[in-house]
């Protein structure tokens, strides 16, 4: 059996509210076990036996647009590749320890090399963002508040979609799941 951590767009966000037994429930119903959700925002871990991811997001993805109504982006990672994203460390000590926020965006597929340029350079006083493979890594230096930046506005930049997480989350998890 393979544990996987779906992270997944559009869940409680916008007024469209599901329930983290319900999101369980449409999980289990694919056949996947040791279903877990972590916290209310679209963060399910389940086990699995097989091994296609693309697959599996595909019909995950299937699955929740007909029970829910709506299209909910699934971006699946393994432990070996949740617990290399909790270890990134892409920005230097300082600008992490002095950092009001520190994000993952998870996307499907890694970026051209113009695309990832582009969202580095996105980069203002208050924010600065490193790329690396699938995911994009987002340091608000000041209040989130503050920041222009938008998850839309990022989508438009790549052409693709992609859903934020607080690494205090992704560190959560790892810490919770796997044991080093």
């Amino acid at each position: 059996m393979t544990r996987l951590f779906a992270f997944l767009r559009a869940i409680n966000v916008g007024g469209r509210v599901v329930t983290m037994a319900a999101l369980r429930g449409h999980f289990a119903a694919l056949g996947f076990t040791a279903v877990e959700s972590f916290i209310a925002s679209g963060n399910v871990i389940f086990t699995t036996r097989a091994r296609d991811t693309a697959a599996l997001t595909g019909k995950i993805e299937a699955h929740l647009h007909k029970v829910l109504g709506y299209e909910v982006h699934t971006f699946l990672r393994t432990e070996t590749e949740l617990a290399a994203v909790a270890r990134a460390r892409p920005f230097s000590a300082r600008r992490l320890e002095t950092a009001r926020a520190f994000c993952v965006g998870f996307m499907a597929a890694p970026l051209s090399p113009a695309a990832a340029r582009a969202v580095v350079a996105l980069g203002t006083d208050v924010d600065a963002f490193h790329v690396d493979g699938r995911e994009i890594y987002w340091l608000c230096l000041k209040g989130q508040s503050e920041s222009k930046f938008t998850n839309n506005f990022l989508e438009k930049t790549i052409g693709g979609r992609a859903t934020f997480r607080n690494m205090t989350t992704v560190t959560k998890l790892v810490a919770r799941h796997l044991k080093d």
